[in-house]
């Protein structure tokens, strides 16, 4: 009997001298973030990684960042509870919305001091392509069938200028998986036309010369929403609105700022589902249901 009583005199103990904080420790405070794979996959994780080491220890939160093969699985991940979040493209970040109603928490500003971006259609200087009627029988490099700037707008641009069936009007079109191989396709003329976002392809440009001298760009679309980091609707709230404060105020902090320059963003800033409106736009002008939207890639 005085030993049952001594072990529960020295548990008392033990609780009043432990900080709260050792009890709110859960085995829930880790969240698994999936990227998609916009440029290439290696590269794409470099730029995320100190990211997720920062968020780690400033919210107390693991936080683990996992690289998607493709961008078709997102909704497939989300479903299966293997992701709480993801930083989205504008597309995927729509479709997301759309049907499985996740909550968008932060977007960066890009370092043109923009929070949006938009898709470019371009081919090569010598290519003698000018306008739709010339790419009528020649190769067009997509993206995938899951973005914005590499589908859905030169889809709804086809459209506009009267090109209903793809598989008729190219000798040929394939699908990248990144922004830069579609850009770097063109280039290396392994496709006549191609698609990609406008900051991929500065980034590209930057490095790569060439790209200025033999590069021309047809078509611009308008602006739409950044990758930003959306989340499921179920999760707890409080680990959310951490992982939102903490992005909102990376540039606050030297360390902050130096994981920004890495990843190429200048800051993070508020955004919502209202935001990716004009992805609905341009997916109805492609002819696209986001709510019951389901592809396969060639």
């Amino acid at each position: 009997m005085m030993q049952i009583r001594a072990r529960q005199i020295i548990l008392v103990l033990i609780l009043a001298i432990t900080p709260f904080w050792v009890f709110a420790q859960t085995p829930h405070d880790k969240v698994r973030i999936g990227l998609i794979p916009e440029m290439n996959v290696f590269k794409q994780m470099e730029r995320f990684k100190p990211l997720s080491a920062y968020l780690s220890e400033q919210s107390g939160i693991e936080v683990e960042f996992t690289i998607l093969s493709r961008y078709g699985n997102i909704i497939e991940n989300f479903r299966n509870k293997n992701l709480d979040g993801a930083f989205l493209g504008s597309f995927t970040g729509a479709m997301a919305i759309k049907q499985i109603g996740v909550v968008p928490l932060a977007r960066p500003v890009n370092l043109d001091g923009k929070s949006t971006y938009h898709g470019y259609i371009y081919t090569r200087k010598d290519s003698g392509i000018k306008d739709v009627a010339d790419m009528e029988g020649k190769r067009f490099a997509f993206v995938d069938k899951a973005t914005t700037a590499g589908y859905v707008f030169p889809l709804a641009y086809l459209k506009e200028q009267g090109v209903t069936d793809p598989d008729s009007f190219f000798s040929d079109y394939f699908y990248t998986g990144s922004h830069d191989a579609s850009l770097l396709a063109v280039l290396n003329k392994k496709a006549d036309v191609g698609a990609s976002k406008n900051t991929v392809f500065d980034w590209v440009r930057n490095s790569e010369p060439r790209i200025d001298v033999e590069i021309a760009i047809i078509a611009k679309s308008s602006r739409v929403p950044s990758n930003g980091l959306c989340v499921r609707n179920d999760l707890d709230t409080a680990i959310a609105q951490k992982l939102k404060d903490e992005l909102l105020n990376l540039d606050a902090t030297p360390e902050g700022k130096q994981i920004l320059e890495k990843m190429k963003y200048i800051r993070f800033i508020d955004t919502t589902a209202d935001d990716y409106r004009p992805v609905l736009s341009l997916a109805e002008k492609a002819g696209l249901d986001l709510e019951h939207y389901e592809y396969r890639n060639k």
